[in-house]
């Protein structure tokens, strides 16, 4: 723990109501806590129960952290009770809605910050939660944007919007080159419209209420994006922070296990299957909260790991797992390779599982968290993106870190309406092949997979680029203290 002298700072953080966006946000309230700053962290009641354990654990620990409830307005912006995270919502068609009881917390929240004790030192907030910028403004407090994707997308993502490169090629499927970066990356806009894009005067918001914070955090770490960090400095002219990887805050099984929500498998039971298996041995498959894989897909899955002749742990959702999936795996898939697969239903601790000695690939949607965790542990990745950041994140994974293999998907795809497959088990088995074995160039992965996960794990030890910009940040905030924007 810090010994913080003078004012102790008391940062409020402000999550969006995403498992994707939250996880990191918790990790980052409990490490500012352990080095003995105050923080009040905001979130709902559904949200709060997820997460119990976490919050029971803080409280155990004897950690300042408020977990502050507000009441989501679901009825008032049509939003079905209950679904207070957007992994909750039956569908997409509610996914503005839902951003639009996030911004309803604005009065509370800022009812809360007048009466605050001791007052706000500053708020570091989601960055898709602009309109925290007003509150900031409002009350003189000092406040930072948090970015959960990697620098390599932010860079890349602004350099598109600037230069307006999409703006001179008519197909959406058109490749071009992203304008900026140290190296040649191609992208179509299909794969990378820019977040929000549907949504115009939210995005033209967004970017208002971030060109008008303080500064910016990011869950990444020097060593790991190095060139692409100098340049978003460079071009945002702000203070930047890589504090990441958050998830290595974790370095107990309990809280690794209880990271997000409540395993559907218990953590020993996991533990105990992962230990009858050889070191490097066992390939995870887990495609994250939001995506949802139609039934013919997810079999496409299932035969392609079959047929690999490998273990395997499959995460599939409570959602994913219908009648027709379940038919299928009751016809012989289950008796087939019981001997060698463990398949979760539900939310999986996947901290716990990428770093036990047993994982030796992880199969990836290539959301930024789990692409972090995986690289933190030294795991080399099959890639297969969806939407949002991912094309990007599976650029930086395979063709600038070259720790990944893709299984070649091209067009995006979100809540697929039809009931189709975009990846052929052969595609799929050829890159698990290629990811699992894949002699003097599967070595080599590997071998870089692991020096950055040694790199990743000293980032965040002390001495290291993420401890020193985590005080970096505390003394930002105890001078906002000491200058008299808070008491």
């Amino acid at each position: 723990m810090d010994n913080l002298n003078g004012a102790k700072p008391h940062f409020v953080l402000v999550p969006l109501l995403a498992q994707g966006h939250m996880i990191p946000m918790v990790d980052m309230a409990r490490l500012l806590a352990s080095r003995g700053a105050t923080v009040s962290f905001v979130t709902t009641p559904v949200n709060a129960a997820r997460i119990k354990p976490v919050i029971d654990g803080a409280s155990d620990a004897g950690l300042p952290i408020r977990f502050v409830e507000f009441k989501l307005p679901c009825e008032e912006a049509g939003v079905p009770e209950g679904c207070e995270s957007f992994d909750l919502l039956p569908s997409v068609d509610f996914y503005k809605p839902l951003f639009e009881a996030i911004i309803m917390l604005r009065e509370p929240l800022k009812l809360y910050l007048e009466q605050a004790k001791p007052r706000a030192s500053c708020m570091v907030t989601d960055y898709c939660n602009w309109w925290t910028s007003e509150v900031a403004r409002e009350l003189n407090i000092a406040r930072l944007v948090f970015h959960g994707p990697s620098c390599f997308y932010l860079l890349s993502s602004r350099n598109i919007h600037r230069s307006k490169v999409y703006e001179r090629v008519a197909d959406e499927h058109e490749c071009v080159v992203v304008p900026g970066l140290p190296q040649r990356i191609e992208i179509t806009r299909a794969q990378a419209p820019g977040w929000l894009a549907d949504w115009k005067e939210m995005q033209g918001r967004v970017m208002e209420a971030e060109e008008a914070a303080a500064g910016v955090l990011i869950n990444t770490f020097q060593e790991l994006e190095s060139e692409h960090i100098a340049l978003y400095i460079e071009s945002t002219k702000k203070m930047v922070l890589p504090i990441g990887p958050l998830s290595l805050y974790n370095k107990d099984a309990k809280s690794k296990a209880t990271r997000g929500d409540k395993p559907s498998v218990e953590e020993h039971q996991i533990l105990r299957w992962l230990d009858s298996m050889g070191p490097r041995s066992v390939l995870f498959v887990s495609f994250g909260s939001l995506v949802k894989m139609r039934p013919l897909q997810l079999i496409e899955v299932g035969c392609a790991l079959e047929a690999s002749g490998r273990p395997f742990v499959w995460v599939i959702k409570e959602a994913e797992k219908c009648a027709e999936v379940e038919k299928w795996m009751s016809e012989g898939f289950e008796e087939r390779t019981r001997a060698r697969s463990l398949v979760i239903t539900g939310w999986a601790p996947q901290v716990v599982i990428l770093s036990h000695r047993a994982v030796g690939g992880f199969m990836t949607h290539c959301g930024w968290n789990s692409i972090l965790e995986a690289i933190s542990s030294g795991v080399p990745m099959i890639t297969w993106p969806h939407f949002a950041d991912q094309f990007l994140n599976e650029r930086l994974v395979v063709e600038v870190l070259r720790i990944g293999v893709g299984v070649g998907i091209k067009i995006p795809v979100f809540h697929p309406e039809e009931d189709r497959v975009e990846v052929e088990r052969g595609a799929i088995e050829s890159a698990i092949a290629s990811l699992m074995d894949g002699g003097e160039e599967g070595d080599e992965r590997r071998t870089r997979a692991r020096e950055l996960g040694e790199k990743a794990c000293k980032a965040m030890a002390e001495g290291g680029s993420s401890y020193g910009n985590m005080t970096l940040l505390i003394q930002f905030a105890m001078e906002q203290a000491h200058n008299g924007i808070a008491d």
